[in-house]
């Protein structure tokens, strides 16, 4: 399985939870899942904006226009309410997967 099948895969918990600790624009979000990941993942545009946009009309996040403070318009995304309890539920699941994988891979 190629790293980009397994980003597919974990793309909206990655998301979750990132904009659960704050709220997030764009660029930053690509820039903290590297770094948390340690370069490992690389979010393209063509990769985060469509799980945005779906993120949003599934009701998980919601997206506000704000200014910066050099005046600049940036979206930042936000977590709602039914996007914590997707998070929860998608962190429970990928622990209980990565268990079962482990305890198969490692000898």
């Amino acid at each position: 399985m190629s790293r980009r099948e397994l980003l597919k895969g974990s793309t909206d918990t990655l998301l979750l939870s990132i904009v659960a600790s704050q709220p997030k624009y764009g660029y930053q979000l690509v820039k903290e899942i590297g770094e948390r990941s340690s370069g490992y993942f690389q979010f393209k545009e063509g990769t985060l904006y469509p799980a945005l946009h779906r993120l949003e009309a599934d009701g998980f996040i919601t997206g506000s226009w704000e200014e910066a403070q050099n005046g600049q318009l940036r979206r930042y995304y936000h977590i709602t309410p039914q996007g914590l309890k997707a998070l929860g539920s998608l962190q429970r699941e990928w622990k209980l997967f990565s268990r079962a994988v482990n305890l198969v891979v490692q000898t």
